[in-house]
């Protein structure tokens, strides 16, 4: 039997065929990630540890494994980002107006996850409703990325599902569940060398998700390799008959996919995302991912996205807008926070007041704004027009190639408190992962170096609409030609 510290180390795959051999049990392995939880609690990862609830689902994963009725994911402690509404269990998308909520319904994510076996070992922190780059605007605190520099300062894991990211990097989740709107699955794990999949929207559902935009919102994993994202995206997809977004396509065997090659696959280098303040190394490691896939049989090919430069700003209008929308419903009324006030306006002011964060405040302002009258015109009806132009721009772009091949960051992961004050700087850290967002892709970011300060730096793949297995195919073979070490074999 395994040492219970070594069961730490196993990848998703790895601990299901550990636990079909015996050799482990579903209650040892929970075991194990609990007490490592404890150990690093100094990361705040989590907002709320669920040791009891654990324990309690390890003995009955424990019991069908005994029977052989195991799901796919029978027994494997995961993390889930604290905007996934758990039924009876507090979830609050990092917000002070929603702490002590506890939802009386299951997100159709995480039920399918418990269908398969799961076994929940917290809630994940995260950018205050999944609003931002670095798990800083969490009302429960930051974040930290397990990973150091040799300065020794702290570094942001990314976000905003930098709780998830830094859970597995750590060792303290075997996989978890993330939101990319803009960025958020794939910037944390290019941050903590793990793998972020955003799949296509529509892919998976988003009923019972606490909403940021509801035109970009999409529920992916974070994994120690892509296997394991195959897997995890297999329990998380599927059709849901309660979200009107959710596609009705059928699933394929994403992990099928895998083992293909890529002979015979054209790959396509955009020019465009040479962006300003690119690391140098990033652009090395670029241009070394296209020279493994050259040599692995595929064919590298420059393609034009000519609308890319305008993602940025189309993002941070659409997003923005459809924020203010979403958030409305956070009144003090229903639930979550409500501070009195002498009147039911001033009950309104002083509740959103105190219950939405800096961050949260910037981004429902510049969204009604964009939204008022004499400026919804001029701002975010163009912007749906770029919108149309960008996903466009891909469209002709897979006429021409099977896959994409670019950086997932401009830079490697900075220190807390370097964390710029301009929130439009800020911003431009999504220049590389927008785009595709905008054009609802699937996109997968994968851990293939390091940085000059030893930090790791990924490599992003964007497909076609609903084919996450090529992304899948070709990360696979990134993944192999980089044999990048993650966090937890250093």
């Amino acid at each position: 039997m395994p040492n219970k510290n070594s069961l730490i180390h196993l990848s998703l795959a790895q601990a299901r065929e550990g636990l079909d051999k015996k050799d482990f049990s579903a209650l040892e392995l929970t075991e194990a990630y609990l007490k490592e939880m404890e150990a690093q609690r100094d990361l705040n990862a989590y907002i709320l540890e669920l040791p009891e609830h654990a324990l309690e689902a390890a003995r009955e994963s424990d019991k069908r494994l005994a029977k052989k009725e195991g799901g796919l994911l029978e027994g494997m402690p995961l993390a889930i980002k604290d905007l996934f509404c758990t039924e009876g269990i507090q979830t609050t998308s990092a917000s002070h107006i929603l702490e002590g909520f506890k939802p009386p319904y299951e997100s159709t994510v995480t039920q399918n996850l418990k269908k398969a076996g799961a076994v929940f070992l917290g809630k994940a922190n995260m950018d205050q409703f999944a609003m931002g780059s670095t798990t800083t605007t969490s009302y429960y605190g930051n974040t930290l990325n397990p990973w150091q520099r040799a300065d020794g300062k702290a570094l942001t894991p990314g976000g905003s599902s930098g709780g998830s990211s830094a859970a597995v990097a750590a060792g303290i989740a075997i996989a978890a569940t993330g939101s990319d709107t803009g960025g958020s699955i794939r910037q944390p794990a290019a941050f903590t060398g793990t793998v972020g999949l955003k799949p296509t929207y529509g892919r998976c559902s988003r009923w019972g998700m606490i909403a940021f935009a509801c035109s970009l919102d999409q529920a992916g994993p974070i994994t120690r390799n892509v296997r394991d994202a195959a897997l995890m995206l297999q329990v998380m997809a599927g059709h849901d008959p309660k979200d009107s977004t959710s596609s009705t396509r059928e699933l394929p065997l994403f992990e099928a996919a895998l083992g293909k090659g890529v002979k015979g696959l054209k790959v396509g280098i955009p020019k465009e995302y040479y962006v300003d303040g690119l690391d140098p190394t990033i652009t090395q490691l670029w241009e070394r991912g296209a020279q493994w896939l050259r040599e692995a049989g595929a064919e590298i090919v420059e393609i034009n996205l000519p609308h890319t430069k305008y993602s940025l700003p189309t993002y941070y209008v659409v997003a923005p807008a459809e924020a203010s929308s979403t958030l409305a419903r956070y009144d003090g009324v229903r639930y979550g926070l409500r501070v009195k006030g002498d009147s039911l306006d001033e009950m309104y002011e002083n509740t959103r007041s105190e219950g939405f964060g800096a961050e949260v405040q910037r981004r429902i302002l510049i969204g009604t704004y964009v939204l008022s009258a004499g400026y919804y015109d001029a701002y975010y009806l163009k912007a749906q027009k770029v919108r149309a132009l960008i996903a466009r721009d891909f469209h002709q772009a897979f006429q021409k190639v099977d896959v994409i091949l670019a950086p997932t960051t401009p830079s490697a992961a900075f220190a807390i408190d370097e964390k710029p004050t301009d929130p439009v700087v800020m911003y431009l850290n999504d220049a590389l992962t927008v785009p595709a967002s905008l054009a609802g892709l699937p996109c997968l970011s994968v851990p293939a170096g390091l940085s000059a300060e030893g930090l790791p730096l990924g490599l992003q793949l964007i497909g076609p609409a609903f084919d996450e297995e090529v992304i899948l195919r070709v990360g696979q073979v990134l993944e192999d030609a980089a044999a990048f070490k993650p966090f937890l074999e250093r």
